[in-house]
């Protein structure tokens, strides 16, 4: 692949994961906490937000897994199907990284104040 192809690529896949994060935020967050649905999935499933937000994601990885196996026995997948899955994977681990940085700054404040 020549690089002004690969850079189309990159260029595409992070304007597709801004927008998705934005727009599902609408459907999916709360106003006041982007990560509403994995404290309440940590919440009702008794562990931490972020184990939570691991099972959502392991299961496009398995998804992604697949389409990898698929591929070996000659089978590809559609460009919409396989841009989903990485948007997915990719936007999941935004919030990860968002969800431990929000702890990591909680502790800093604790330690501030104390």
């Amino acid at each position: 692949m020549n690089s002004d192809k690969f850079d189309e690529i990159v260029n595409n896949r992070l304007n597709t994961t801004k927008e998705v994060l934005i727009n599902k935020a609408k459907e999916y967050a709360n106003v006041d906490n982007r990560l509403h649905n994995f404290e309440k999935a940590g919440n009702m499933s008794n562990q931490s937000r972020e184990k939570a937000l691991k099972g959502f994601l392991l299961k496009h990885i398995v998804s992604l897994d697949d389409i990898i196996e698929n591929i070996d026995e000659g089978i590809l997948p559609s460009k919409q199907l396989l841009d989903e899955k990485i948007t997915d994977i990719i936007n999941y681990h935004i919030l990860m990284e968002a969800c431990i940085i929000e702890r990591i700054e909680k502790e800093k404040d604790k330690v501030n104040e104390g």
